[in-house]
């Protein structure tokens, strides 16, 4: 019984790993991330963070399923209120998360400007774990360069994350 059980759960845990690999680039359809105007572009980083960019230049960072996954429960995140308005360059620090398996600084993709945090995020990290390419956004930004050049497209990331 006891091994039965135990393949069972090994089953569940490969069915989900393979679950949130297999949606690990996709946003939530329902979020603002997604209904903020249509057709926004989805990029992503080699470190795990994505961007959506809407035709208005407004753009929504957080991290992927795979960077929620593989930080744990989030426990606490330091959102960049000081940063509002203020430019930002590719790489710069934009928030850090605090998780029971570890700590993480999340980068900017995009030069941009920061417009709003995700507020929800301060009472409930736990959003960063539930959904990360939806409500868990961390900044909304305007871009101010849109130079996505070094960014990956869903196919592109999608091959990255089954490599590493």
């Amino acid at each position: 019984m006891f091994a039965l059980t135990r393949n069972i759960r090994f089953t569940k845990q490969n069915f989900s790993s393979f679950k949130r690999l297999q949606s690990t680039f996709k946003l939530n359809p329902n979020s603002i991330v997604s209904t903020y105007s249509k057709s926004p572009i989805v990029k992503f980083t080699n470190e795990h963070e994505w961007i959506s960019i809407h035709p208005d230049g407004t753009g929504f960072i957080g991290i992927t399923n795979y960077a929620a996954d593989a930080l744990g429960d989030a426990t606490f995140i330091e959102l960049p209120t000081h940063q509002i308005g203020e430019d930002v360059k590719i790489g710069d620090t934009i928030s850090s998360i605090e998780s029971v398996k570890s700590a993480s600084d999340i980068y900017s993709p995009v030069e941009c400007k920061i417009i709003d945090v995700n507020q929800k995020l301060d009472d409930n990290p736990e959003l960063l774990n539930v959904d990360p390419m939806g409500d868990g956004w961390i900044v909304k930004v305007e871009v101010t360069n849109n130079d996505s050049s070094e960014l990956l497209d869903a196919d592109k990331y999608e091959e990255f994350v089954k490599e590493e």
